[in-house]
């Protein structure tokens, strides 16, 4: 469990101040200054950081604003490489070209020395690698900003991979997350076409994933579930787990020999089926999806392997999504009724995939709808591409301040990878025809009899409830009245802002006072000829003159800094 905390003015505290200067400096580096200046961060930081130097920007004017925001995210490290990858999954919340370039980040950095290894397994385990395994490769499989893989044999004689995590890792992105919330406040108080988006809530969604994909005991219960729903299934293959050797920071699984699927011309070599490849993967993944609704949210090429016998294989399962059984009926509506052209349907469906505030005009909803279908109506059924047509679907409602939840953005996500994967292994792949029979299994469900006597039971059961409650919640606020302890509670949105402005201006009347204070307090003081004198000159006057003007170079450079006198 990360340790999270919101920060309030970090100049008072020290809080991470170090990394905080840091972050602001890459991001004035790459040009991305005018968007720290909106932020009104100095209220927050104070001297500390209102003493950073403007560094000289390197040269970025050949780069586009994504670009550099891309670039930056990279210097910034593992937070904000991973949060950069979230965002380019989220149609909608930023323009194409920011996602494209975002889509980008590499999560690729050099292994840590076995030394950091030794040390976590035995902080984790008790004993250092060699106690536990037979033989243990010192140099990694694969290496990434979270952990690395080594290749290990357990006493047994088994093969396996161990994950282990990097040393500080935890530490470092707690850090990350207090500062990006922080700033994420700030945004959505200081910048108004940014504040509709909700960006705190957005980090604290990341958050939650990262803590997710971070905890390998998680990720070895998702693989623990995957392996129990697919357990009659011999077209998948789920890595064994030993929990004996795996904890928080420590996962050991069983070693896959397989051939990734992004290796096309190795699955050549060795005569596999691309078709049934892309198939087989497809319905595998439609089945988490809809059947499920608990599915594998990271599948892109390299963590899909192909075994022998054309059985597929996914690995890293740190990031999963999981989807009730309304939303998926509600999605599969959203595709049905896109498909046939019913845009009516479609808008009223996407109100119930979506989070609003104040319900958008369905009128404007329906006919934006209807020119986005149009413009794929001319192509036939099967060569319709649904991932891009549901991309757009979702980019639109954000025109609409309709905010989408998180695990329909991986879904969204699944379903790209998907047909990006099927369109280099196997260009013929129909996504409709694959996606049609559990589309008809989804919609036949509802009329199952089984399935309509449970929800007229759980009808009866809300029902009772509600007339159970609604009296003892009545009676409750009677007497907060009879009490005078009945409240409601206003907010204010945008005073908070004002205030900020109010104490920034008290602040510089005051200190403006107070350098006119020793002005004046000096010359009375060198009048006066208080000693100590030097050549006929009072020193401790010559002292005043001096903090005077020390502070009224400090109070004109934050003048200047803000662009505004």
């Amino acid at each position: 469990m990360f340790s999270i905390q919101k920060i309030g003015v970090i100049g008072r505290t020290y809080r991470h101040l170090n990394r905080y200067r840091q972050i602001i400096a890459v991001f004035v580096k790459y040009g991305l200054g005018d968007l720290i200046d909106r932020l009104n961060i100095d209220q927050y930081i104070e001297v500390g950081m209102q003493m950073i130097s403007r560094k000289r920007r390197e040269r970025v004017d050949k780069f586009t604003t994504a670009e550099r925001i891309r670039i930056a995210f990279e210097e910034l490290g593992p937070t904000f490489i991973k949060f950069g990858q979230i965002l380019s999954t989220r149609p909608g919340l930023l323009p194409v070209d920011y996602i494209d370039e975002l889509s980008k980040l590499q999560d690729n950095v050099p292994p840590y020395p076995f030394s950091g290894v030794k040390a976590i397994f035995t902080s984790e385990l008790g004993v250092p690698p060699e106690e536990l395994f037979s033989s243990f490769n010192e140099h990694p499989l694969a290496s990434a900003s979270i952990g690395q893989v080594h290749k290990a044999i357990l006493k047994n004689g088994d093969y396996v991979a161990v994950k282990v995590q990097r040393p500080g890792i935890k530490k470092i992105i707690e850090v990350d997350l207090e500062i990006m919330l922080h700033i994420a406040t700030l945004m959505e108080r200081n910048i108004e076409e940014i504040s509709f988006h909700k960006p705190v809530k957005i980090v604290e969604e990341f958050a939650r994933t990262l803590e997710n994909e971070i905890d390998y005991i998680r990720e070895a219960a998702n693989m623990e579930r995957f392996s129990r729903q697919f357990i009659d299934d011999p077209n998948i293959y789920i890595p064994k787990v030993y929990p004996e050797t795996s904890t928080s920071r420590v996962l050991t699984m069983e070693y896959i020999d397989g051939i990734k699927v992004s290796q096309s011309s190795i699955l050549e070599k060795h005569n596999e089926d691309k078709k049934i490849i892309v198939e087989r993967g497809a319905n595998l993944l439609l089945k988490q999806i809809f059947e499920n609704g608990f599915f594998h949210a990271d599948p892109h090429p390299g963590n899909i392997f192909v075994l022998p016998d054309n059985v597929i294989c996914f690995l890293d399962y740190g990031m999963v999504g999981s989807i009730d059984r309304t939303t998926r009926e509600n999605f599969v509506d959203l595709i049905d009724s896109v498909v046939n052209e019913d845009a009516s349907t479609a808008a009223h469906v996407l109100l119930q995939l979506t989070n609003w505030e104040n319900e958008p005009d369905i009128k404007y909803l329906k006919r934006d709808l209807e020119d986005l279908i149009g413009q794929h109506l001319y192509k036939t059924l099967e060569n319709i591409d649904i991932s891009r047509i549901i991309q757009q679907v979702f980019e639109l409602s954000y025109r609409h301040h309709l905010r989408i939840p998180p695990d329909i953005f991986f879904m969204i996500k699944v379903f790209g990878t998907l047909e990006s994967i099927a369109s280099s292994l196997y260009p013929e792949f129909d996504m409709i025809l694959q996606t049609k029979p559990f589309i008809k299994k989804i919609k036949l469900s509802r009329y199952n009899p089984h399935r309509i006597t449970k929800d007229i039971i759980r009808f009866i059961s809300d029902l009772n409830f509600f007339a159970y409650q609604f009296p003892k919640d009545i009676l409750d606020i009677t007497r907060m009245i009879k009490k005078h302890t009945f409240s409601i509670k206003f907010e204010h949105q945008g005073l908070e802002t004002m205030l900020i402005k109010h104490d920034q201006i008290s602040n510089r009347i005051s200190f403006s006072i107070i350098i006119a204070a020793l002005l004046i307090g000096s010359a009375l003081i060198v009048i006066s000829k208080t000693p100590p004198l030097v050549y006929g000159i009072s020193m401790i006057g010559i002292v005043g003159f001096i903090a005077a003007a020390f502070m009224g170079i400090w109070l004109l450079v934050a003048i200047l800094r803000k662009g505004r006198l």
